[in-house]
């Protein structure tokens, strides 16, 4: 249902008076739908045509690609619908050992880390989204990519339209895959957590689910909550992540929101951490990671365009002993 203009004035004035007074998690559920969609790439030029004027498409300090996309171009409803008649093949258990392909990416705008270079990580992987297009996971395995983030949800009513097909992809590959949320300020930690859990399977071998936070300045959703609101808002939709999945998730964030707002928070959970300019330390000094996000301008076979470039924080040994006691 669709609330008159003249009275939105009104309603959003109590319902910003509302999150001073009430629960934080719920006194800006505004009922909007989310328009927080996340990639690598823009979108191929052959697929702008008449959208174009209708897409705007913004690089983010995070550095994942932030669309604000119009309500028409959502379709939850049927999306969700064709997730629950499309077939569900029967999964084999996920193997937690097997090779390690080293890295033969390139980068449209390699960057000089100092003494620690991601090639000098033992264990390469990718995070990809439906900006990607048709992945050739094969090829794109034995190039490097020895696991793969997956865009999923974002916001209670989106879904990337390439999750199924990059999430089954990528398991035929022997690619370890873990699914992303992207998190949108404006609606109930809950009911994304819920949102999430409803599209996302639950599948043995996994990776731990990730919980995307960034500034988004293209974003629908204005407010901007405060540190003590998203720590709160961020430990809802943890917990009841870890509750159902039985895996802690990672947090993926950037140097701008991280230096808002996550400075010291969190420290028994994993983090993934985007620094394309300087080597983590020097971004987040003192924070540890497990996954490092070194750029955004990747290149390589079995993908079109540009593709998000990511390290793990140890040797192959190390690798599998993490897969061992995270994704088992």
């Amino acid at each position: 249902m669709r609330i008159r203009a003249v009275l939105k004035p009104v309603l959003l004035s109590l319902l910003l008076s509302a999150c001073g007074a009430g629960n934080i998690d719920t006194a800006l559920d505004v009922g909007s739908t989310s328009s927080e969609v996340t990639g690598s790439i823009p979108r191929p030029a052959e697929a702008v045509g008449t959208v174009a004027q209708e897409t705007i498409q913004h690089v983010s300090e995070a550095g994942m690609t932030a669309i604000a996309e119009p309500e028409k171009l959502h379709t939850p409803a049927l999306e969700q619908v064709a997730l629950l008649k499309a077939p569900q093949p029967e999964r084999r258990p996920e193997s937690t050992s097997g090779k390690v392909y080293s890295q033969k990416f390139r980068d449209a705008h390699p960057i000089n880390f100092g003494k620690v270079k991601p090639q000098h990580h033992a264990v390469h992987g990718v995070d990809v989204s439906r900006w990607q297009g048709d992945i050739d996971w094969n090829t794109l395995r034995r190039n490097g990519a020895n696991f793969a983030f997956i865009k999923a949800t974002d916001g209670v009513d989106h879904i990337d339209p390439m999750f199924r097909k990059n999430w089954d992809g990528a398991d035929r590959a022997g690619i370890k895959r873990g699914a992303y949320h992207f998190f949108f300020w404006c609606r109930t930690a809950k009911d994304q957590a819920e949102w999430f859990i409803r599209n996302v399977p639950k599948v043995k071998g996994a990776l731990p689910p990730v919980l995307d936070v960034e500034w988004n300045h293209q974003s629908s959703c204005k407010w901007k909550p405060s540190r003590a609101e998203i720590i709160e808002k961020m430990q809802v939709f943890l917990d009841r992540l870890e509750r159902h999945y039985g895996q802690r998730p990672i947090i993926y964030t950037a140097p701008d929101f991280y230096e808002d707002n996550l400075k010291g928070a969190f420290p028994n959970h994993p983090f993934w951490l985007r620094a394309v300019a300087e080597h983590p330390s020097q971004v987040y000094p003192g924070r540890k990671w497990v996954f490092w996000q070194y750029s955004g301008s990747g290149l390589s076979s079995g993908v079109e365009g540009r593709i998000d470039l990511n390290v793990f924080h140890g040797d192959e040994s190390a690798w599998f002993r993490w897969l061992n006691q995270n994704a088992s």
